[in-house]
């Protein structure tokens, strides 16, 4: 009698903590009213920068908290990276990071690993990048352009805002789609370069659509292609750098969202799921497609895929080129 007594009592309190336990999809706690840190690694004003204050603005409402934006710029993006990837991983910090991250790696020895120490949450978006020239110089198409590099190897000059960027590795796999040899000259920052180009202190310059496209409708710059594999609405008489040279060629500057290594799987498909609910706002979208970008919103797999073919691009385009890893 007695033992029967006892397992229904033990029956009844597994029952009870069984109902009282949380179930395996019950929402964690997080973030609980905590303020989140977004880290850019780059300076105020450019796209991501940008991109990620607007992001951050509607995040928070989502989250019920604040969602500051953190600048934490210097080595191409190298600074806020290693910040974020020794960070605590409770959901606090997390980084808005663009194509530099994939390009690093091959360019300089880190203290921390992209690929281990940053979890990928989203892919937020993509922007193409035009290729241009100041309005005084004698090249009227790309072609024109290309005939005079051939002609003139190692003379002409493109500019960018340093090695580890998008500007310089989208030229330098240019480089190589058409065999030629352009003369880098890297600047501090891009919006450095883009001035040098506006001057005509340098004879070419890879740029991002929001960052030139002003000076492209003002007459400043005269764009020669596109770096999309398709015309871009913005730009519609800009031919793509594909279909000028008869090659495929495709570079864009891409945004995206990552976390600690160690960072809770739920923590990050909460993270994934709200900004994709922001990316999906009216007035978002409206702000993305203004400034030329197009949003993807992904997935953490899908992201972490599109990473590893990246970086394998990037990887044999230093190679390539015989650039040494500092």
């Amino acid at each position: 009698m007695k033992r029967r007594t006892l397992n229904a009592w033990l029956a009844a309190a597994g029952l009870a903590l069984a109902t009282m336990a949380p179930s395996g999809h019950a929402q964690p706690a997080w973030p609980d009213g905590r303020p989140i840190s977004l880290v850019v690694p780059y300076a105020p004003g450019g796209t991501a920068d940008a991109l990620a204050r607007l992001i951050a603005q509607h995040l928070g409402p989502k989250l019920g908290t604040s969602v500051v934006v953190m600048n934490r710029a210097g080595a191409s993006g190298i600074i806020g990276q290693q910040f974020v990837a020794q960070a605590p991983p409770d959901g606090l910090t997390f980084l808005y990071d663009a194509t530099p991250l994939s390009i690093n790696p091959h360019l300089q020895k880190l203290s921390f690993d992209p690929e281990k120490d940053l979890l990928p949450v989203t892919m937020v978006g993509v922007t193409p990048m035009l290729m241009a020239v100041s309005k005084n110089a004698p090249h009227q198409t790309l072609q024109d352009f290309v005939r005079a590099a051939k002609a003139a190897p190692g003379k002409l000059t493109f500019g960018s805002g340093g090695q580890g960027t998008v500007q310089y590795m989208g030229a330098e796999l240019f480089n190589q789609a058409v065999d030629i040899k352009l003369l880098h000259v890297p600047y501090r920052s891009g919006g450095l370069a883009i001035t040098a180009n506006l001057a005509g202190e340098t004879d070419m310059g890879f740029a991002n659509l929001p960052a030139i496209g002003g000076h492209v409708q003002g007459g400043l710059l005269r764009p020669l292609a596109i770096t999309s594999a398709q015309r871009h609405p913005l730009h519609p008489n800009v031919p793509t750098v594909a279909e000028v040279i008869g090659k495929p060629y495709e570079v864009h500057e891409w945004n995206g969202m990552f976390a600690p290594r160690g960072t809770s799987p739920a923590i990050i498909a909460r993270m994934q799921a709200a900004v994709k609910d922001v990316l999906a706002m009216p007035e978002v979208k409206e702000k993305f497609d203004g400034l030329g970008s197009r949003i993807v919103a992904s997935g953490p797999d899908e992201f972490r895929k599109f990473l590893t073919e990246e970086s394998s691009r990037w990887a044999a385009t230093v190679k390539a080129a015989g650039i040494k890893k500092e």
